[in-house]
């Protein structure tokens, strides 16, 4: 199977998407203060759509690779890890600091959009 180990990735990260949201709708329930709580729900929200995106596009590229699709994939994958996982971690500790990595992994989930882009726009015609 092609892409075997993005697969297993994109499903982890849906695993977590499901257990972190419920987490954070039940166990962080009233514990946390307002803007932290955003914060949590938001990484959930950018984690959830860019893993439905990793899957869309190893769906496609089993139909039909494209040099650039992979470079999305890995650039959505580091920015998921740094956009979201920085703002749990925001949430979780309340130390602020920690949100100073949060733009860059916003920087990296826009680079695999770009490349997404430019992989398209450099297919030939088919």
């Amino acid at each position: 199977m092609q892409d075997r180990g993005w697969w297993v990735g994109a499903a982890l990260s849906g695993a977590l998407v499901v257990a972190a949201g419920a987490f954070g709708a039940h166990a962080l329930e009233g514990a946390l203060a307002p803007r932290l709580a955003a914060a949590f729900e938001t990484g959930v929200r950018y984690q959830a759509w860019h893993t439905l995106a990793l899957l869309a596009v190893l769906a496609w590229r089993a139909a039909t690779p494209l040099a650039g699709q992979r470079l999305a994939l890995g650039l959505w994958a580091a920015g998921m890890a740094l956009f979201s996982g920085s703002l749990y971690a925001l949430a979780l500790t309340g130390i602020g600091r920690l949100g100073m990595v949060t733009p860059l992994g916003g920087v990296l989930l826009i680079a695999g959009w770009l490349a997404l882009a430019a992989a398209v726009a450099r297919a030939r015609p088919g």
